[in-house]
Formats: structure tokens, C-alpha cells, sequence
């Protein structure tokens, strides 16, 4: 953080105001604080897909909590952002099952594509390139989520091909890359295939 320029305030606009205000009525009554996370990325999100302390010290002043404790929880989850990110924050999964599949695969196509390296944003602040440990999707790694879209069953020309899209601001494709449905088996249903009536 100490690097970057932080804006002097941060604010909800009204809209982000409800959206807050309808996260915090989830918990009971007392409970206001076990809606940081939702408040932070609500925070995240209105601020370009970042957060900063400005908006970290809203969010504990808006659930009256200290702001060191929203510190230590936007610090600890990956999924904050304390510096800015392109408008495509491209994530690489590159944990064991996805690695297993070709992650290596999928990461030098995109550096290659993108022209950065881990932690970068291109010039034109389209993509930032990061490399993430799990995103929950190992039955189709490889895989990469862009913003809130996952993207697996990767290879390396369907991740290139992707990012092409995205900056030629077309929408790709999102979910399994080979039409696979769900996390069923690549090959297809290999039981349960015909339904007879019979228990």
C-alpha cells in the first residue's frame, strides 16, 4: 500500500449504501461486524476493484468496529486488492491439481498474451496478471477466474483466445472451455446413463 496514492475519503454512493445496509440486516442483532467481508468488497468494488485505507476506515467506522480489525481481514483474503488492478484481474490458479493439468501451461500463455509477469497491469490498465493458490474449481483445472468469471478445462489457446476476446471487448465463453456440463467426467456420464424407473 505504502507505494500507491490514496484517495483522502471514500464513501457508499447510495446504491452501495443499500446494498450494505441490506448485508448488515442478515446477522442479528449485535452481530453488525460479521458483515465486513460483504461491506468490503461492496467497498472493493464501487472503488475501481480496490481498497483503500480510506475505504478500509469506512467500513470499520460504518460497523463501528476498530480498523484494525478490518485491516487484518482485508489483509489475510486474497480476494481484497490493496493496490489497483486492470479492469480484468486476471487470476492463474497454480495449486496442485490445476498444476497437475497444464497450469504451466496457462500462465506462460498468458504472460505471453498479456506481456507482464505475475503482479503486473498492462500499460493500457486492462489486465493485472496474479497468481492464486485455489479458486475451488480442481475437478476442471486448469483454471482461471477474470473478475467473478471462471474459465476452465483450459489449455493454453483457449486461455490466449480468451484474453483476446476481453480486449477486443467481446464477452468469452465462461464455465468449461471443452463443454463439459457441471464437473461431470470429461468423457462423458460413465453411470446412471439411462433412467428405467427401477429403484
Amino acid at each position: 500500500m505504502s507505494d500507491v496514492t490514496q484517495p483522502e475519503s471514500f464513501e457508499f454512493s447510495p446504491e452501495f449504501r443499500d446494498a450494505a445496509d441490506a448485508f448488515i440486516a442478515k446477522y442479528p442483532k449485535g452481530r453488525h461486524e460479521s458483515a465486513v467481508m460483504p461491506l468490503l468488497d461492496l467497498a472493493q468494488r464501487q472503488h475501481d476493484g480496490w481498497l483503500p485505507r480510506a475505504a478500509m476506515d469506512y467500513v470499520a467506522e460504518y460497523l463501528a468496529m476498530p480498523p484494525i480489525r478490518v485491516y487484518e481481514v482485508a489483509t489475510f483474503y486474497t480476494m481484497y486488492n490493496l493496490e489497483p488492478v486492470g479492469k480484468n484481474h486476471v487470476q492463474v490458479c497454480t495449486n496442485l491439481p490445476c498444476w497437475l493439468r497444464g497450469s504451466d501451461g496457462i500462465v506462460e500463455a498468458c504472460k505471453r498474451t498479456l506481456g507482464v509477469e505475475f503482479g503486473g497491469t498492462t500499460e493500457d490498465g486492462l489486465f493485472t496478471l496474479s497468481e492464486m493458490e485455489c479458486l475451488g474449481a480442481c475437478v476442471n483445472a486448469p483454471m482461471m477466474q477474470i473478475n467473478d468469471d471462471y474459465y476452465e478445462d483450459l489449455d493454453p489457446t483457449s486461455a490466449e483466445s480468451i484474453l483476446t476476446e476481453l480486449r477486443l471487448g467481446e464477452t468469452p465463453k465462461t464455465g468449461s472451455q471443452i463443454g463439459r456440463k457441471s464437473c461431470e467426467p470429461s468423457s462423458g456420464l460413465t453411470s446412471l446413463t439411462e433412467m428405467d424407473g427401477e429403484g
